[in-house]
């Protein structure tokens, strides 16, 4: 029944219908700061409150428009995290868009619009529905890239991002016409069944390649990495924490339930694919990062080398590798929200700074953020007792858990590879030389989520929250 569809997608609805009034508000106001302010801060506080309601849904699994949505555990964990993830940013950007005179009523509704592609996203159960989803999330991302329109490197941040991502959707809507050609069907159930009826032929295996490549693109795993560091590098810094949040949460969840659910009975076929961008993007990341200046790029690449652990969890296949991959995703987002926090404030005399030098000897300028922002760099390095190291363990678990032994000590040697560059910037902040120190002030929200996230990745190490039996329930709802 109608009314039941429509309850189902409630959340998305609500948001589209909001994004729209959002819209005339901020046309028809005549104080435009005042009305953008508002609109930043009441999207913000919307997010946090549908996140809230969702994770507090029963549960179950309901579907939707002839099963082209699906409502499942799986998906209400990663809408939960996508809606806090772009919630925090929003509310850590307000001061950093008026400070450089960006803040615009048109900034958080272009993120509304981004966030409803993505819960779509991880809610897909046909290809279209999925297309259009990542279409809407793609289209307002590439308009935020390239929203300090005065500036070339963010003019040129949001052209590399449109042009490479429309490539990457003519990838994948060649590969879902091959799989629709050979199946008849673009519902995930259809193929699902024809996979485990037929088997797979070599036009359904090129169709599923094609489709795996557009999505290693949306998700930045190396090969298909190279537009990353610089839309990273250009875009505002409120737009690069946003992109290195919620959106990697979506395409990650994206591409768990499409193989799963379309594909879940060719394991073995997906499996060396993943495998292949795991390996590529984790040594990749690690490497490449180490010679960066700029702490934006230099997260461009970590996020590159993070989105390969959270697919080596991916390539086990198995419900305990969705489980690591959910864990994996949350404990990530949760982090660089942290440090997000930390570099939208780092400033001196006023003017935003990203080079990592400018960090020499910061733990006298400020020992409390210092301390902070150390904690978190140990935590994305992995480094035991924080909750980046039980979020590597998982995966790496899973992997081999899964048989893929040699692809779990690949990962380690990666990380320790990756290690350095955090904790090259821990050493400059206390044992760095001398120099020009920043001398930005944080406000008392800021400190509130950067403490919040540091003092996660400490307190969290007892039993994660709970995350990690939830994220086993949210798996199991996929697999089964």
């Amino acid at each position: 029944m109608l009314s039941n569809d429509i309850s189902v997608i409630l959340p998305e609805l609500l948001l589209a219908v909001y994004a729209m009034a959002a819209l005339m508000f901020g046309v028809w106001s005549k104080k435009q700061e005042v009305a953008s302010s508002l609109v930043l801060l009441v999207t913000a506080l919307i997010f946090v409150g549908i996140g809230a309601c969702i994770g507090m849904a029963p549960a179950g699994t309901e579907t939707a428009f002839n099963s082209s949505i699906v409502n499942d555990g799986f998906a209400r964990f990663a809408k939960v995290v996508i809606l806090c993830g772009a919630g925090a940013m929003l509310f850590l950007s307000k001061d950093y868009l008026h400070k450089n005179n960006l803040l615009k009523f048109e900034f958080p509704v272009l993120i509304v619009l981004a966030t409803i592609g993505m819960m779509i996203m991880v809610s897909a159960g046909d290809l279209m529905t999925l297309y259009m989803g990542l279409e809407l999330q793609s289209l307002s991302l590439y308009v935020i890239a390239a929203f300090r329109r005065d500036s070339l490197r963010s003019s040129e941040a949001g052209l590399k991002y449109f042009v490479l991502g429309a490539l990457s959707s003519g990838l994948l809507l060649y590969g879902a016409s091959l799989v629709y050609g050979y199946t008849g069907t673009t519902v995930f159930t259809g193929i699902s069944s024809v996979v485990e009826t037929e088997g797979m032929s070599l036009g359904l295996l090129f169709g599923m390649v094609f489709l795996v490549t557009g999505m290693a693109f949306k998700v930045s795993v190396a090969p298909f990495h190279m537009w990353t560091p610089d839309v990273y590098e250009g875009s505002p810094t409120p737009v690069t924490g946003f992109f290195s949040t919620a959106p990697k949460m979506a395409a990650a969840g994206m591409m768990a339930r499409f193989l799963h659910d379309a594909f879940g009975a060719a394991v073995a076929d997906w499996q060396q694919i993943l495998i292949f961008l795991s390996i590529a993007s984790v040594f990749l990341g690690s490497i490449a990062a180490i010679g960066q200046t700029n702490i934006k790029r230099l997260m461009a690449y970590s996020s590159i080398a993070h989105m390969g652990f959270a697919l080596m969890g991916l390539a086990a296949g198995s419900e305990e590798g969705v489980q690591a991959l959910l864990i994996y995703m949350a404990v990530y987002v949760t982090t660089n929200v942290g440090v997000f926090a930390f570099i939208l404030n780092m400033e001196r005399d006023g003017r935003p700074i990203t080079d990592i030098k400018s960090l020499n000897m910061y733990s006298r300028v400020s020992p409390a953020r210092a301390l902070a922002l150390s904690v978190l760099m140990f935590s994305l390095a992995g480094l035991p007792p924080m909750v980046g190291f039980f979020a590597k363990f998982y995966v790496l678990t899973a992997a081999v858990n899964a048989g893929l032994m040699w692809l779990a000590i690949a990962g380690v040697i990666a990380s320790v590879i990756g290690a350095y560059y955090y904790l090259r910037i821990v050493y400059i902040m206390y044992f760095g030389e001398e120099g020009d120190a920043m001398n930005g002030k944080m406000s008392a929200l800021h400190w509130v989520i950067l403490g919040g996230s540091s003092g996660a990745m400490v307190v969290g190490i007892v039993n994660l929250f709970g995350v990690e039996t939830i994220a086993g329930m949210a798996a199991a709802t996929l697999l089964n």
